[in-house]
């Protein structure tokens, strides 16, 4: 926690500038203070956490899932054949070029306000950061040491669990924590454009009447929500990494 009292101290010193500027501009519905947010948190958190907030955890834990699978398959199969990485990579990259939010109504035609649309929005922003990172994690393997494990008489099955899954790993989780908090906002973004629930449509219908600490509240959890994912995702890091660790010490 020492490491962060730096960051705590910023971050006060942010909230405190934000509430003094808030109450001089004394326009609640367009800048509301941090003090009227954390009330209207209070007020609506039966509504917030009870009902909008576990359909934002369904759309992220689904899109992410699905990312995850697909990513690190995809990954592992260029890995495996060039022809996959010759035909993928470039199409993966491209992706990246898309304007998401431009794309999220069609999703909402096809699927309609159901939860599918929300979660094709969630894979579509993080499908990317884990396949690329994973697949760039494959190509770092060590050749001089596959090499040596070649003419040892490892097969490929030994090959891919003792060098190349262990040469991936910090690089997917790396992957891992630039998609958990964009899933976090391709959930958000889906339930703006589309929806009839969740904490992303809560904030536009807030919007909607002018209520500029119910826009914010969904958004302070939704920010709540990225920074628990990171962290389980630094927890899980270091279970599976410890090897890592140990060499850094």
């Amino acid at each position: 926690m020492r490491n962060y009292i730096s960051s705590f101290i910023f971050i006060l010193i942010l909230l405190t500038i934000w509430e003094i500027g808030a109450r001089m501009v004394d326009k609640s519905f367009i800048l509301p203070t941090p003090t009227d947010i954390v009330w209207t948190l209070w007020e609506l958190k039966e509504v917030l956490l009870l009902h909008h907030l576990p359909i934002t955890l369904s759309v992220i834990a689904i899109g992410l899932s699905i990312s995850i699978v697909l990513g690190i398959s995809l990954a592992i199969s260029m890995n495996l054949f060039k022809s996959l990485e010759k035909m993928f990579y470039p199409i993966l990259i491209t992706s990246q070029t898309i304007p998401i939010i431009a794309l999220a109504p069609i999703f909402v035609l096809w699927f309609g306000y159901s939860i599918w649309s929300k979660v094709v929005v969630t894979i579509i922003i993080t499908f990317f950061p884990i396949t690329v990172s994973t697949f760039d994690g494959f190509r770092s393997t060590n050749y001089q040491l596959k090499e040596l494990l070649q003419s040892m008489g490892a097969n490929k099955r030994q090959i891919f669990f003792k060098l190349e899954v262990p040469s991936a790993l910090p690089s997917f989780f790396s992957g891992m924590k630039v998609a958990v908090p964009m899933s976090v906002i391709g959930a958000a973004i889906g339930e703006w454009l589309g929806a009839q629930a969740g904490l992303g449509y809560f904030s536009r219908r807030m919007m909607a009447q002018f209520d500029g600490a119910g826009v914010f509240a969904p958004i302070v959890i939704l920010s709540l929500i990225g920074m628990l994912l990171f962290a389980i995702v630094v927890f899980l890091e270091k279970i599976f990494m410890k090897w890592r660790v140990y060499d850094e010490k």
